[in-house]
């Protein structure tokens, strides 16, 4: 059955979703998530729990999202990547991981944004070390 989820108010409550989202991989409600949660209270919501898995699940989701809302989803990987832990996070991506967040980088450079501009997901794209 289908996670609804509701904006997340503290650290704690995202954490909750968080963790149900990913104990059954469920892309669609992370998406949804994603979508009701402002990018910029990404780093405050996250606190210092930001893992590997979390970090794909919320790549995976943005992918379904960046056809319909691409400045959302830069939004998203510039504050996500503002996170405690990032670095850390993604040093130990696997090369096929690594791909994953190449391919929605890419998806992005193929969309038109106001948000952002090519030089920015530039910028950004060094920062994920692509």
């Amino acid at each position: 059955e289908k996670l609804h989820v509701s904006e997340p108010s503290n650290a704690y409550d995202f954490g909750q979703i968080i963790n149900a989202v990913n104990a059954n991989k469920d892309k669609a409600a992370c998406a949804d998530l994603l979508t009701i949660t402002d990018p910029k209270k990404l780093p405050v919501l996250l606190s210092n729990k930001l893992e590997g898995e979390i970090l794909l699940i919320f790549i995976q989701s943005l992918e379904h999202l960046a056809g319909k809302d691409p400045g959302l989803v830069y939004q998203h990987l510039f504050y996500l990547s503002k996170a405690e832990r990032f670095k850390v996070v993604l040093a130990l991506l696997s090369k096929n991981e690594k791909e994953e967040v190449q391919q929605l980088f890419d998806l992005l450079s193929e969309s038109q944004s106001d948000q952002y501009s090519q030089e920015d997901l530039e910028s950004l794209r060094k920062v994920y070390e692509l």
